[in-house]
C-alpha cells in the first residue's frame, strides 16, 4: 500500500482545456463556409448549435469567439427569441426559449436578415387589408 503515495496525480480543471478540444474552432470554420455562401450565391445558412454536443465551456467560448455585434431584437410569442448579430456581420444568432425561460433551440443563421424578422406574405396580405379600412375609414366609424 505505501507505493500507492508514489503515483503522481494532477487535477485539471475542465474549463481550461486548450482551444483545439471542444466545437467553436469547427463551427467558426462552417461559419466562414457560410459567408462565402452568402456572399457568393446569396444563399443563407443555418447551424443548429442546440443540436451539436457542446463540451465544458464550448459554447461560452464560441460566443467569445464571434463577439457583439451593433442590433439586437427580442420577439415575444409562446416564449421569447432573442437574435443578435455577431461581431461578423451578416452571422447571427437566434436563441429559442420557451415561457419558463427553458432552451428550445439555438442557431447560428449566417444571412443578410434573420428570417424570423422578415415579414411573412400572409402578415403583409392582411397589413394591405388592414391598412386600406384605415385609409377608407380613418376615424374607425364603421
Amino acid at each position: 500500500m505505501s507505493r500507492l503515495k508514489e503515483i503522481g496525480v494532477k487535477v485539471e480543471d475542465g474549463e481550461a482545456a486548450p482551444a483545439e478540444w471542444g466545437n467553436a474552432l469547427p463551427i467558426l470554420h462552417e461559419v466562414g463556409h457560410g459567408l462565402r455562401q452568402l456572399r457568393e450565391t446569396g444563399e443563407p445558412t443555418v447551424i443548429d448549435l442546440h443540436a451539436l454536443p457542446f463540451g465544458p465551456g464550448d459554447e461560452g467560448r464560441l460566443f467569445d469567439l464571434l463577439g457583439r455585434g451593433e442590433v439586437e431584437a427580442q420577439i415575444q410569442a409562446l416564449g421569447p427569441t432573442r437574435i443578435w448579430e455577431t461581431g461578423f456581420p451578416g452571422v447571427w444568432l437566434v436563441d429559442h426559449r420557451n415561457t419558463e425561460d427553458e432552451r428550445l433551440a439555438l442557431h447560428i443563421e449566417i444571412s443578410s436578415v434573420p428570417e424570423i424578422l422578415r415579414s411573412q406574405r400572409e402578415d403583409i396580405d392582411d397589413a394591405i387589408v388592414r391598412l386600406e379600412a384605415c385609409i377608407a375609414d380613418p376615424a374607425g366609424t364603421s
